[in-house]
């Protein structure tokens, strides 16, 4: 017996856990699936049949070249939508982020192009306004409590107005060719033996991941995951993403905007999974009266929330300025609320708060630019787009609901 009156573990004990863990993989799956706990199930297998449909429909659809172009254009309205996965985490909603995007762009256009601001300044300057803006919405939600649906609606007008405002009567701003910004918004791909790299380097850290936890595990006296399992699955892991990469690369390649969005969706996949502050916003997204009890400071994650939303919708729209090279009265107008917002929930995210993943906002936003690229490629109306897309909505929501409702049930059973 050791000191504290635990039993240490022998490799006997190592050897049947590690066995539970490779045997009890799949039946801990199916028992999370039968709770309700569906994770990105559902939108996986959603893309796999919208990809599956257009490329029967028209070969064009998986080609390299015609890939390389969808993640050109996921990335812009997905930074936006891993913005709204903040916000509805915490159980609110943001109606204004296209607006805010476009103010973004416009703001970047007009100090770096009429007032001779370097870009790098001209792309602070807006993210700072876009952060302003979401510190505005909070005091509104805290101070006043205000609803964030009304609060981010009233924003929506004013912040388009701002828009039309700096824009003056030429109504556009074109952004320099040549420049490294609009470079990276249209040319620029990481280098094919660096991609690899990045992928391999991927893989190790997944498998570190995992390792950590297994010891972690082992430490609290838990069942751990089993080497095998750890390692199967870094090395499945890294198998793909080589093949993608290597069939991007036999094209353009991989974008940097595209890694740029991923490397965002992973620091934000950290600070929601890993840290106090983003355990913090699952618990008030849950309940927040009991997060209050608990001593989380509510209105200080409600800022954090709302600040942040709006910093990456500015973001968005930077990257959006950076893809058309180009910033408009038309910029964050259109269908960019409606895909941003849309993107967070059909990718996983819950529309009752306390429930989603950074990964929400990857998965959601190749799903709508899935369809739409493919509805293109068949030179068919972008009503059908509409359509469609909100039908894939209307799906998402409804099976979070039923999600949620078959935890409530098993909770109570």
């Amino acid at each position: 017996m050791s000191g504290d009156g635990a039993a240490p573990l022998d490799r006997a004990d190592i050897r049947v856990r590690d066995d539970a863990g490779l045997v009890g993989a799949l039946r801990g799956f199916a028992d999370r699936v039968r709770s309700g706990d569906l994770g990105s199930l559902p939108v996986v297998v959603g893309l796999a049949i919208i990809w599956t449909v257009f490329q029967v429909l028209n070969p064009v659809f998986l080609s390299s070249n015609n890939l390389v172009n969808l993640l050109f254009d996921s990335s812009t309205t997905g930074v936006i939508a891993l913005g709204v996965v903040c916000i509805l985490m915490v159980g609110e909603i943001d109606l204004s982020v296209g607006s805010v995007s476009g103010f973004a762009s416009a703001l970047v256009g007009t100090l770096w192009v009429n007032q001779g601001w370097p870009v790098g300044f001209a792309i602070l300057a807006a993210l700072a306004a876009g952060g302003v803006i979401g510190a505005v919405y909070a005091a509104l939600f805290n101070r006043l409590g205000m609803p964030s649906f009304v609060s981010t609606l009233a924003g929506l007008l004013a912040v388009l107005g701002l828009q039309l405002f700096i824009l003056g009567n030429t109504g556009s701003i074109n952004l320099p060719y040549g420049s490294w910004l609009v470079d990276v918004g249209q040319l620029l791909t990481v280098p094919h033996v660096l991609s690899y790299l990045l992928v391999a380097a991927a893989g190790l850290a997944l498998f570190a991941s995992g390792w950590r936890t297994r010891m972690r595990r082992l430490r609290a006296g838990l069942t751990p995951p089993s080497v095998a399992g750890i390692a199967v699955r870094a090395v499945v892991f890294t198998a793909v993403l080589e093949a993608v990469a290597a069939y991007l690369n036999a094209a353009r390649g991989v974008p940097w905007m595209f890694c740029i969005f991923v490397a965002l969706v992973v620091g934000m996949d950290y600070a929601l999974r890993r840290t106090r502050w983003g355990r913090a916003m699952t618990a008030i997204g849950g309940n927040r009266e009991a997060a209050r009890r608990a001593g989380i400071n509510v209105g200080g994650i409600y800022t954090s929330a709302f600040v942040l939303c709006a910093a990456l919708a500015a973001l968005g729209g930077v990257l959006s300025a950076a893809r058309l090279a180009s910033a408009s009265q038309q910029a964050g107008t259109g269908d960019v609320n409606l895909n941003a917002i849309a993107a967070a929930v059909i990718g996983g995210t819950s529309l009752f708060g306390g429930r989603g993943s950074a990964y929400s906002a990857l998965l959601g936003i190749i799903v709508i630019q899935s369809i739409s690229s493919g509805l293109t490629l068949l030179d068919l109306s972008s009503s059908l787009r509409y359509m469609i897309t909100g039908g894939v909505l209307a799906i998402a929501v409804i099976v979070d609901s039923l999600a949620r409702r078959s935890r409530l049930s098993h909770g109570r059973g």
